[in-house]
């Protein structure tokens, strides 16, 4: 068989271990991973000094689907994800990403609005993580034909106004364990946070720091607990988003010591960022970081590399939102609960991460390989993605450890008008991005990317 492309001189990663070793691609698929390869090849690329990872997937974004007033901004946070070294990214689509009333109104129809608005506007594999929504009248009835059309994963909120109730959620619960699909969980307690949220309007404590003295850890910790409570009693297995406190984790962790079939995930802000930003800056700076839950102290920070570590953290995700300062943070800032949550992160997540986790000693490169591309193919049903093994999609990332840069908003591609991350000085860089065996990421190429529709094995607990 004829090679299209050989990838010679650079150590592979796997969450396995690393060696040096050639990769040889044909198609769109890695055909021998080894040492001293030869034959002739339609080119070769020269990765002496790099590492060769696979491609990075993000099982947790927000893209903005197209519209007439902006038709190429899901195109154009995806090529930031390719920038930074990411190749596959699940989406969600809740409200607020631009799905239509009809999409939010039903799974299915939402399924089919976010795949006819995607195509051709992606450049790298996308898929779909499905929001079951409090306001879908029949979401609980559609859930098995969703899996079988390929979104095994979906998602549902504890707060906001669109939050499933507790039974519902239970019942959805369920439903996904017995048609093979995975309920992903947003836990924050309302019972906690609306309360709190009330008295700090009554008080006129308005502004953006509020946001997260009403958000707190035990509410996050309160609602992990009665999540993975609900996920026992049915028999079904848990994935938690953007998980932030130290007080969360121990409940996931004693979950898996009981052998209960909880994943979690947390994501670069809470891993590099502390609420002292809370205190610090303008009105401007302080509304970047109104997100959900809220950055956590050094202490919590400190604990999720720990359970990077010991594995009682699965993945990192970047809960990508692309909020723009000028548009959707709305400064000057309403009052803090009608100000949009999240921030951006698609291009920027293998960088903080390598250069947090792995430059920094708190994590090894095998590690973060697992986190960040085996363990999110594995749990989201991407069986051809993840590793640089036979068989698999060649989706790579030679990546420079060498590399020193200071992250800038100027120098970033996605749609959003700041990054979180300015001025941090960072260790690493993405020199080339390939999707299915071709480069990926430049600006001019046109999109490659395709929807992917998965099936989940049998998870282990």
């Amino acid at each position: 068989m004829s090679v299209d492309t050989l990838v010679v001189g650079g150590t592979v990663v796997t969450a396995g271990g690393s060696s040096q070793a050639d990769v040889a691609i044909t198609g769109e698929r890695i055909l021998e991973v080894g040492t001293g390869l030869e034959g002739p090849a339609a080119r070769t690329i020269d990765a002496t000094g790099l590492l060769v990872l696979p491609g990075v997937i993000d099982v947790h974004t927000h893209l903005r689907l197209p519209t007439d007033e902006e038709p190429d901004r899901c195109l154009r946070d995806t090529v930031a994800a390719a920038r930074g070294g990411t190749t596959t990214v699940l989406s969600f689509n809740n409200p607020g990403t631009g799905i239509s009333e009809a999409g939010a109104g039903s799974l299915l129809a939402g399924l089919e609005e976010f795949r006819r608005r995607t195509a051709g506007q992606a450049a790298v594999d996308i898929g779909l993580s499905a929001v079951v929504s409090g306001h879908q009248a029949r979401a609980l009835e559609e859930l098995p034909a969703l899996i079988a059309a390929g979104v095994p994963t979906f998602k549902a909120f504890m707060v906001y106004d669109f939050r499933l109730p507790d039974e519902r959620l239970e019942a959805a619960l369920r439903i996904a364990a017995r048609n093979g699909g995975m309920l992903q969980v947003h836990c924050e307690e309302p019972s906690i946070i609306d309360p709190l949220v009330a008295a700090a309007l009554r008080n006129g404590e308005t502004d953006c720091r509020h946001h997260m003295l009403t958000r707190p850890p035990d509410a996050e910790a309160a609602a992990t607990r009665k999540a993975i409570e609900m996920a026992r009693r049915a028999e079904a297995p848990l994935y938690i988003v953007h998980l932030s406190c130290e007080a969360a984790l121990e409940a996931v962790a004693e979950a898996k010591e009981r052998g209960q079939p909880v994943y979690a995930e947390t994501c670069p802000h809470y891993l590099t960022l502390t609420d002292a930003l809370y205190d610090a800056g303008d009105e401007a700076e302080v509304i970047k970081r109104v997100i959900s839950p809220p950055l956590r102290s050094q202490t919590d920070v400190d604990a999720l590399w720990a359970g990077l570590r010991e594995g009682f953290l699965d993945v990192i995700a970047s809960d990508h939102v692309p909020d723009r300062v000028t548009v959707e943070k709305q400064v000057p800032a309403p009052p803090f609960p009608e100000i949009s949550n999240g921030g951006p992160g698609i291009e920027t997540m293998l960088a903080v991460a390598w250069s947090e986790g792995v430059a920094r000693g708190r994590l090894g490169a095998e590690r973060l390989v697992d986190v960040l591309a085996t363990t999110p193919a594995r749990l989201f049903g991407l069986s051809d993605k993840g590793a640089v093994e036979v068989g698999r999609d060649a989706d790579l990332v030679l990546w420079d450890p060498a590399a020193r840069r200071t992250l800038r908003q100027a120098d970033l591609h996605h749609t959003s008008d700041y990054t979180p991350f300015e001025g941090l000085e960072i260790s690493g860089a993405p020199v080339r991005v390939l999707l299915r065996g071709r480069d990926c990421g430049a600006p001019e190429q046109a999109p490659r990317g395709r929807f992917v529709e998965r099936t989940l094995r049998p998870l282990p607990a």
